[in-house]
């Protein structure tokens, strides 16, 4: 019977970096002018003045020290503060298969297996640069697979519902290899000018290569099982789509970007999260405070920290919960993996892990994981 197994796993991070300290002199000379520019109706009332950043500020509120991104001097520049990304032609490739290209690359070097050998590749991301063709076909197309790809979108939780999409597809004799990349350029969603949100989210792509036990290499991570759950919310929104014709630019149109309401979303998501994984692990037989490690969506640290506790029953420390948040900030679906491609090679034969995303959605997803022979 087909057996779905986590071969390898690739990762492109973009060169450029921007710390908390460059953020926020960009930020804040963005309020100065704005408030300068609009005095007298600050000074009537009329309207409210902008408040001013810190690193300090961020740092307490996420954990998050830098962010990489694929744009970093129009990010910076306060008269654009967003990414300038320049159009490419139909017959060049696209950013988004670029960057996921490349992580898919990496992915099949570290599994020695050849592109000719994967059967399909699924595109989850939060966010896709165009409506068709798919970014999935794309991919594929730069790769030379010969089968087929689709474009999934479960925002924060894409990769984690692409993981178990693939291994459906396996346990179902439909695919033996399958590619789950998740190219994810979220500072284009980011509205870079909103204080409350303005240092959350990195670019990044990952990509996860699942494949029937059968062709998989000594050293991989049989999944053990996995769960999927959505509840609807509008604590965590983008209004962005086809039928917005321009890109939004101004404060006025902040619903067509990122929005959230933290203090919600902290609420509500730790306990649903926390109760999900717990439920799993009991219908795996998996006692939760022997998982070795938990490779958990990276969005914010002090959700991570009470979710790790919640399941261990004790605080979490570096090596039972790793973050990549201080470094990589909220990369959306591709959190969890980052975290799980860098720190997962310690790991010892029969070790059990967990794989989780969390997001808008409200989604989560889960994978347990074990790791096989050497």
């Amino acid at each position: 019977m087909p057996h779905p197994v986590i071969s390898a796993t690739g990762l492109f991070t973009p060169s450029h970096s921007i710390s908390n300290a460059e953020l926020v002199a960009s930020f804040n000379e963005y309020v100065e002018r704005h408030n300068a520019a609009n005095a007298d109706a600050i000074s009537t009332g009329e309207i409210a003045a902008l408040e001013p950043s810190s690193v300090e500020f961020i740092e307490k509120a996420s954990g998050i020290q830098a962010r990489h991104v694929v744009d970093k001097a129009n990010v910076l520049d306060p008269d654009t503060m967003c990414p300038r990304i320049s159009e490419r032609g139909n017959d060049e490739l696209s950013i988004m298969a670029e960057i996921g290209v490349a992580a898919a690359r990496q992915a099949l070097d570290r599994a020695g297996r050849d592109a000719s050998d994967v059967d399909a590749v699924l595109c989850a991301a939060s966010n896709m640069q165009r409506a068709y063709p798919a970014m999935a076909i794309e991919i594929q197309h730069a790769l030379g697979i010969d089968g087929f790809g689709f474009d999934m979108n479960v925002a924060c939780s894409s990769a984690t519902f692409g993981i178990q999409t693939a291994a459906d597809y396996i346990r179902a004799g439909n695919a033996k290899s399958v590619l789950v990349v998740s190219p994810e350029i979220t500072s284009g969603h980011l509205n870079w000018r909103d204080r409350d949100s303005h240092f959350i989210f990195g670019d990044v792509a990952t990509a996860v290569l699942v494949e029937d036990v059968s062709l998989a290499p000594a050293s991989h991570w049989d999944i053990l099982g996995t769960k999927l759950k959505t509840v609807f919310s509008n604590n965590i929104r983008n209004n962005f789509g086809f039928l917005n014709r321009t890109a939004p630019e101004t404060r006025d149109a902040a619903d067509k970007l990122f929005v959230q309401e933290g203090r919600k979303v902290f609420k509500e998501v730790v306990p649903m999260v926390a109760s999900m994984i717990c439920e799993e692990a009991d219908r795996l037989g998996i006692e939760p405070s022997s998982l070795r490690r938990l490779w958990l969506h990276q969005a914010n640290a002090g959700m991570n920290r009470l979710i790790a506790q919640k399941v261990l029953g004790h605080e979490a420390s570096a090596d039972e919960s790793p973050t990549v948040l201080d470094t990589y900030a909220n990369t959306s679906s591709a959190g969890s993996i980052i975290a799980f491609h860098k720190h997962s090679d310690d790991l010892e034969v029969g070790d059990v892990g967990l794989i989780c995303s969390f997001g808008a959605g409200y989604s989560a997803g889960t994978v347990f994981v074990r790791r096989a022979g050497v």
